[in-house]
């Protein structure tokens, strides 16, 4: 018969073993528990920012042929966490891109103009700041810098017809598609060619937009813009030949799902 002591020595000892044995099977398991809760946490994260899309989406959106999580997405990030609105804005004094008596400025409860809403024109004064002269350029600053139509033509497709691809090299590398503000080549007799840009600035990416500070966002952030900015109304901007001046077809409502350059952005998603 064994003494108390030799019992109690032996139950410890089995007690120990135990829970040895416990924590390395515990060791071995995948922490599920964890991973479940940073997926519920993402998922609600994400869920949250398409719904806050969609509330402060200030224009109607076409959801034809789109995917409807990209355009919320793309809704919070241009309205919520960026105000793209604020430089792309069509609008003037008093209310810039606010509707009369919804400016907050004024004490007023927000509302967004949508007759305005990113159809660019904001005229940001010349490239180069006052007082600041290029070397044989004299009193030269350079043209006015004035924000783009971000709206969508009549192919669907945003800023006037971009594909995917060409928003994306914008974004990334700051390119100007438009070639609307060339790097200066002569000085004399007068800065040529016209409406070129003085040293050091280079004609050949976008000025005053800050694609350095976009530039390292995610591509599916990038394409939850661009879904977005498909699925907003077309405005046409002043008459051709301005730079501002989209497209709209017999219509200012734009029907991506009519056009071949929608479809084959559809093709691309699949």
């Amino acid at each position: 018969m064994k003494s108390p002591k030799v019992r109690k020595v032996a139950a410890g000892a089995a007690l120990t073993l135990g829970v040895i044995a416990l924590s390395a099977w515990l060791s071995v398991l995948p922490p599920v528990y964890a991973q479940d809760k940073e997926q519920d946490s993402q998922h609600f994260l994400r869920e949250s920012r398409i719904k806050i899309g969609f509330e402060v989406a200030p224009v109607p959106l076409n959801l034809a042929g789109k995917d409807r999580d990209l355009v919320g997405l793309g809704s919070y990030l241009v309205n919520a966490a960026n105000d793209c609105n604020s430089c792309h804005t069509a609008g003037g004094p008093p209310n810039y891109n606010f509707a009369a008596g919804g400016n907050p400025y004024f004490g007023q409860h927000k509302k967004v103009d949508p007759t305005t809403y990113l159809a660019g024109g904001t005229d940001f004064g010349p490239a180069l700041p006052p007082g600041f002269y290029a070397p044989g350029y004299g009193s030269y600053l350079g043209p006015d810098i004035i924000s783009r139509n971000l709206t969508p033509d009549k192919t669907g497709l945003p800023e006037g017809g971009h594909t995917f691809e060409q928003f994306l090299a914008i974004i990334r590398t700051g390119v100007d598609l438009d070639h609307q503000h060339p790097t200066c080549t002569s000085i004399s007799p007068t800065p040529t060619p016209a409406n070129c840009l003085p040293p050091p600035n280079d004609g050949n990416v976008l000025q005053i937009m800050p694609w350095p500070d976009f530039q390292d966002m995610t591509e599916h952030d990038l394409r939850a813009i661009y879904e977005y900015l498909s699925a907003i109304p077309c405005i046409a901007g002043p008459p051709a030949p301005s730079p501002l001046h989209n497209d709209c077809g017999d219509d200012a409502s734009v029907r991506p799902d009519d056009s071949a350059a929608a479809a084959a952005r559809r093709t691309r998603k699949q």
